[in-house]
Order: C-alpha cells, then sequence, then structure tokens
C-alpha cells in the first residue's frame, strides 16, 4: 500500500509520532524497487515524500548512509546503546541481537531499559549514525530533493531529549566499555584503585600509630542543591537520600533482606580499613513485586587486583547457579564515613540497574546497600547499614544527576547461620591476614571497648536466637585476635 500523503506542516511536531513512523516504515513501498526521490507512486496517487515519510531504507538507497556494524548509538542519562545498521534499514541491537524496524522503535525500547516511565523515544532526534543525529540525514536529503520545503523546528523536537552529556561523550573518547557483561566488581575495583592512586588504603585512611582513624571529612548535600552536572564536583561527594513520599511516589517494588545478609556483609565491612564490595543474590518475584535477598557474597579481592577479581566473581557466580539465585545486587562499604551514596555512587548504580534490568520489557531491580561500620556519628555499637535505589532525572533535566532513592524494606530474622555464612567468615579472616589495611581488633575503639567489642555488639542484633552455633562465632573472633 503507497503512503498516505503527509502535510508539511506536521514538521516538528510537539510530540515524538513513533507510531505514525512505524505504520510508515510497513506501508512504504521498498525503495529498491522505487525511485528515490520527488515522489513515490501507489494506490492514491502521487505524493511527496515529506519528512516523516523518509526512513533509513531511503536514505540508505541514496547512499546518505551505509549499512555496517555499530554504526548507530543513543545516550541517554549516561548511558550508551550501540546498533547495527542492516541493509534492508533495520537496527540490530549489539548487547541482546534484537531486531528493531525504526529508529524510534529501538530509542524506546533503550530509553525504557533506564527509565521505566518513559512513553517516547524521539528516535530520529536520538539516534546518531557515525556520531551525527539522524534527524540532520533527513535534512540533507529534504534539502537535495525537496529545496523549497521548511526546515522543522528542531527545537520543537529535542526539546528536553538531548541525551549527550559530557560524561557520556568523554566515556566515548576514553573507550569506557558499557556492555552488560562488563564486571561490577571490577568497576567499583577500579573506581576505588583510582580513589587512593599513590596511597595504600592504610595512608589513604590516615591510620598511624593505632590511633583510632578520624573520620573524613565528607559533608552530605541535599540533592536538590546538585543541580546540573559538573566534571569540577568531587565525585565522593556524599549525597543525602530522598523518600519516595517526598516526591508523592510510591516505592516500584518491596525488598526483604535475610538476617544472615546482613551479619555476613557487616562481618565484611569490620574487618578492613579500606571499602569493601559484594555482591547480594536472592530471587525476583514479579507477580508480587517482591525482591527477597537470601545471601551475600564478598569478594575476596585487592584493589586493582583484575586477576583476582575475575576469579572471584566467577566463583560468585558458579555459587549463585549452584544456589538457585539471582543476582539482585551489590554492596559496599564507607569504613569512617556516612552510609549515603556518593555522586559516583550513584553513577554506579545507575549503570548496574541497567545491566540487571535484562533484554525484555520487564521490569526488575537492582539494590544497593552502602554500610558504615565506623563512623562515629551512628547511634550506639551498631554499624549503620542503609539500602538506596537510582531514580533516573526528570526527562526535562538530563543533565542532572540520578536521584538516590531511600528503600524501605523488611528484615527477616533468619533461624539459624548456614554453614555457607559461617565458613564465608572463616576465608575472609584468612583472607584479610597480615593485611596493612586489616583492623587491629585488640586495640582500643572507645572508653574500655575494643575494636573487637565493637564488631561483636554490632553483630549481635544481626545474630540469630539459636545460640547452638555460639561456640563457632567464639573461634572466628579468636582467630580475628590472632591475625590482628
Amino acid at each position: 500500500m503507497a503512503a498516505a500523503v503527509l502535510d508539511a506542516e506536521s514538521f516538528g511536531g510537539h510530540e515524538c509520532l513513533e507510531e505514525d513512523e512505524e505504520e510508515l516504515e510497513a506501508s512504504l513501498e521498498d525503495p529498491e524497487s522505487e525511485p528515490v526521490g520527488k515522489f513515490i507512486p501507489g494506490g492514491r496517487g502521487c505524493c511527496i515524500l515529506t519528512r516523516r515519510g523518509i526512513t533509513l531504507r531511503v536514505l540508505l538507497k541514496d547512499g546518505l548512509i551505509e549499512p555496517g556494524e555499530g554504526v548507530l548509538s543513543i545516550y541517554y542519562l549516561g548511558k550508551k546503546f550501540l546498533g547495527d545498521l542492516l541493509t534492508d534499514g533495520k537496527i540490530v541491537w549489539q548487547e541482546t541481537g534484537q531486531v528493531f524496524n525504526s529508529p524510534s522503535a529501538w530509542a524506546t525500547y533503550c530509553k525504557k531499559l533506564v527509565n521505566p516511565a518513559k512513553k517516547s523515544g524521539c528516535g530520529w532526534a536520538s539516534v546518531k549514525y557515525k556520531g551525527q543525529k539522524l534527524d540532520q540525514y533527513k535534512a540533507v536529503w529534504l534539502k537535495k530533493y525537496q529545496p523549497n520545503t521548511p526546515p522543522a523546528d528542531e527545537g520543537l523536537v529535542s526539546e528536553g531529549e538531548e541525551e549527550e552529556l559530557a560524561d557520556d561523550e568523554e566515556d566515548e573518547a576514553k573507550g569506557v566499555k558499557s556492555s552488560l557483561s562488563e564486571s561490577m566488581l571490577a568497576r567499583k575495583l577500579e573506581e576505588k584503585n583510582r580513589k587512593h592512586s599513590g596511597k595504600s588504603p592504610a595512608e589513604s585512611l590516615g591510620t598511624d600509630n593505632g590511633k583510632r582513624p578520624e573520620s573524613k571529612n565528607c559533608v552530605p548535600v541535599r540533592y536538590c542543591s546538585l543541580g546540573i552536572r559538573d566534571s569540577a564536583r568531587n565525585p565522593h561527594t556524599l549525597v543525602e537520600v530522598t523518600s519516595f513520599a517526598a516526591l508523592n511516589k510510591f516505592q516500584p517494588f518491596n525488598v526483604a533482606i535475610s538476617s544472615n545478609v546482613l551479619l555476613l556483609l557487616d562481618f565484611h565491612s569490620h574487618l578492613t580499613k579500606s571499602e569493601v564490595v559484594g555482591y547480594l543474590g536472592g530471587r525476583w518475584d514479579i507477580n508480587s513485586q517482591l525482591l527477597t535477598v537470601l545471601r551475600a557474597f564478598p569478594c575476596r579481592s585487592r584493589l586493582g587486583d583484575a586477576d583476582s577479581a575475575a576469579a572471584v566473581e566467577e566463583e560468585i557466580c558458579q555459587n549463585l547457579f549452584m544456589r538457585g539465585l539471582s543476582l539482585v545486587g551489590w554492596y559496599h562499604s564507607h569504613p569512617f564515613s556516612h552510609a549515603l551514596p556518593s555522586l559516583q555512587d550513584i553513577d554506579t548504580q545507575m549503570d548496574y540497574q541497567l545491566k540487571l534490568q535484562g533484554t525484555n520489557n520487564s521490569f526488575q531491580p537492582c539494590l544497593a546497600l552502602i554500610c558504615a561500620p565506623y563512623y562515629p556519628g551512628n547511634q550506639g555499637m551498631e554499624s549503620k547499614i542503609s539500602p538506596f535505589w537510582v531514580m533516573p532525572p526528570p526527562e526535562q533535566r538530563p543533565y542532572d544527576y540520578g536521584i538516590p532513592m531511600e528503600v524501605e524494606v523488611t528484615y527477616i530474622q533468619d533461624g539459624f547461620l548456614t554453614n555457607d555464612v559461617l565458613h564465608e567468615m572463616m576465608l575472609l579472616v584468612e583472607f584479610y591476614k597480615g593485611a596493612p589495611d586489616l583492623v587491629k581488633f585488640q586495640e582500643t575503639w572507645g572508653p574500655e571497648q575494643t575494636y573487637l567489642d565493637k564488631l561483636k555488639a554490632s553483630l549481635a542484633a544481626r545474630t540469630p536466637k539459636d545460640q547452638g552455633f555460639g561456640h563457632v562465632l567464639d573461634q572466628v573472633y579468636s582467630l580475628l585476635k590472632l591475625s590482628s
């Protein structure tokens, strides 16, 4: 069926007309058998091919663009997507091999992965071909074949849709990977290695002469004070989390966390004066929208040790598979500062949320936990553990940071300590034995309290009521005394 006549006055309308474009993609005759130019013959008579009627096949036929691998790209809220352009004008997303009929279909799909509330993709204003927006190639075609056609009002189409953030372009220039297979652990270790570049972990935290280290002078800021992204801003700036109620929104998922998970990650965080990182395993029930965190997997790896990180990650993947669990999030520690995310943590979490989103339209959350074991502002001796999630910034402010959201969780008290948890605690003690940043558990933490007393008090609230494993914990504590 021939394309319907399109009014030239519809150029640059206030909304992106993806559905219209999809219909045009399906209804236009194959340009291989039709002359590309001013007119398209059809059942309803001849008509002028207008801006909205131009497809990738038209541009391919006329030689303005060429098929190729990775020639198409999308930037959206700090994320990059790459696509291959086929000879028939279809697009293959490199990450999954999914095929899309038009730029709008691809853009809408990718943007919904990052922001589930996104309703349209504004594909021709969002997708780039070899670094230039496809809209510009449309303009070249129109200027060549229809010089009297008025130019589109690009401002109306792209308002609030300028996704090429400064950070994205910097990442592209540096060749930063953005594939789903990128290791969460490797990235976190790399970030922390840069953070402490030139210093040992102990030196970077100022721990000398056995004295209790002072908390970092990091005063948290409110999200509303951040404004637009600024490359000059310290990436380790801590940001206060925002409640969903404050934004008149409901939390989009429920969370339940096992007490054994908190016990193990709290134990891990207490062992060293450096930041630690680990994975969270559990299950996602799409029907009840409940994310259940059942197991913590500490990463026994040192900063910058890529080989060790890869081996640890492979072991964790096998453990997840053997237990029938899915990767549902990650945790890390802020040893001597607030249990609040930094700007770097916010960007990292946003990236992880995309990586765990999956390859279909179904939503799956990714949870982040921050443990602050030695921050002196904590109430009592129990570590502060804060769960958070990142909400994309408003579409009309694409240059802003993601919004760190406070996540309400239900804590499930386990009846007993599993052998897995006890075994993992032993492995962690052995791993950090003799490390320069190992906490000296026999030294004084507070008035008449040692670091070991601090650890025991913090774990007490997370220890199962069944005291049958008490003697095993005592053995772990004895090993800590010897190793430190």
